[in-house]
């Protein structure tokens, strides 16, 4: 689950991290009064900052700098409701429907920092660059040296050894060592204790007068730890989702939109990421990576179909099922009642193995319904695309 800057900061601060006063604002009424507020209260000017789920917002034109009240009212106008296009947005963009107004800070130096979790050696991983404000991607293909990373062992933690070392590495001034190991080591406890996946300062900023500060943040949590944090699900912000993604959260499916006309119903992430392979190899685009899960009911397996057929680029369903816990004559029973409710009017191509798959194949064949059924994998692939192609 992702959240906003204005969130990963108010939970940062909890944990100590500094981060620049300001304020999240839904209307240009609130922005504004928040300017005046930290103009009123000394700031040399404000940052107006776009709130989506997405990075490059300063290239997109969501972050904009303001030395007076005028200027930052301007600024907020602008942003406030724009469709912001950045390349994690892709073409469509996302609407900014919420802006934070912070002050300004006297920027000496921008540097990054990130805690992630490196799957090759099954550790967290503490990572400092230098090259902060940047996209930490291209500098990691650019010159991974640029990169200081801290392997953390699960059963000691990160020691201050290691934050002293990044600080070194960063080359931070001596009067800004021990700032800097209480900011690491507070943003490492900030992550396990909210079971974070990703935690990311771009930039990490020090300041002229030699303080330290998280200038942006960026959080990301571990869904299937979130029931031991209710008040961090309570962050969760659907609009910023897909329509049909949270829509399918709801019935404990797995659902990722995708560009393709053929959509696919599948029970297995591994069986999913094969069934669009094959798709593409035959010729053909998914439209979905949808994961009915093992023990799907009938219920779920109505939504399922409701959901892919919510997508108007939709013209042909594959559906490939190896049933284990989810026995074939289950989903079989399950797909011919959502085809009739839902009266289906695209090809259905079915490719079914595994437990009572007979018994499935002969509810399929006695439904009356237009069901095609490939013999492997291969051949419902070219089924589907071919039915796609003609629909």
């Amino acid at each position: 689950m992702k959240i906003h800057e204005y969130q990963a900061k108010e939970i940062l601060a909890k944990y100590g991290v500094p981060v620049p006063r300001g304020e999240v604002a839904n209307t240009p009424e609130e922005a504004s009064a928040v300017a005046r507020k930290l103009f009123a209260e000394g700031a040399s000017g404000v940052v107006v900052k776009a709130q989506i789920h997405a990075g490059g917002r300063g290239k997109g034109g969501g972050v904009k700098v303001a030395r007076t009240r005028e200027d930052a009212e301007e600024h907020v106008k602008n942003i406030l409701g724009m469709q912001l296009i950045t390349h994690q947005t892709g073409p469509q963009g996302q609407k900014v429907q919420r802006l934070l107004v912070e002050e300004t800070a006297a920027i000496d130096r921008e540097l990054y920092l990130g805690i992630v979790l490196d799957r090759a050696a099954g550790k967290l991983t503490f990572m400092a660059s230098q090259a902060g404000g940047m996209e930490i991607e291209e500098v990691a293909a650019k010159d991974p040296t640029a990169i200081y990373k801290e392997a953390i062992d699960p059963a000691v933690g990160f020691g201050a050894w290691q934050a002293r070392k990044l600080a070194f590495a960063l080359g931070l001034k001596p009067t800004q060592i021990n700032q800097a190991v209480v900011f690491f080591q507070s943003l490492y406890k900030a992550f396990i204790e909210t079971d974070s996946s990703l935690l990311e300062i771009n930039p990490f900023i020090t300041t002229k007068d030699d303080k330290l500060f998280a200038l942006d943040a960026k959080m990301n949590f571990d869904d299937n730890a979130l029931f031991r944090h209710p008040e961090i699900k309570a962050l969760r912000d659907v609009a910023e989702e897909d329509p049909l993604e949270v829509e399918a959260s709801k019935y404990a499916l797995n659902y990722i939109k995708l560009d393709g006309s053929i959509a696919c119903m599948v029970n297995g992430a591994g069986l999913a990421m094969a069934t669009m392979d094959i798709i593409q190899y035959a010729g053909g685009s998914p439209a979905n990576f949808l994961d009915v899960g093992g023990g799907a009911t009938q219920e779920q397996i109505e939504h399922a179909f409701e959901i892919l057929l919510s997508d108007a680029n939709v013209k042909a369903i594959f559906i490939n099922i190896f049933g284990g816990i989810l026995r074939v004559d289950r989903l079989a029973t399950g797909v011919v009642a959502a085809a009739k409710n839902l009266n289906v009017k695209v090809p259905i191509v079915l490719r079914l193995e595994g437990t009572n798959v007979e018994e499935g194949r002969k509810i399929l064949q006695e439904s009356g319904l237009n069901f095609q059924v490939g013999a492997t994998m291969k051949d419902a692939a070219d089924l589907v695309v071919k039915a796609a192609a003609g629909h």
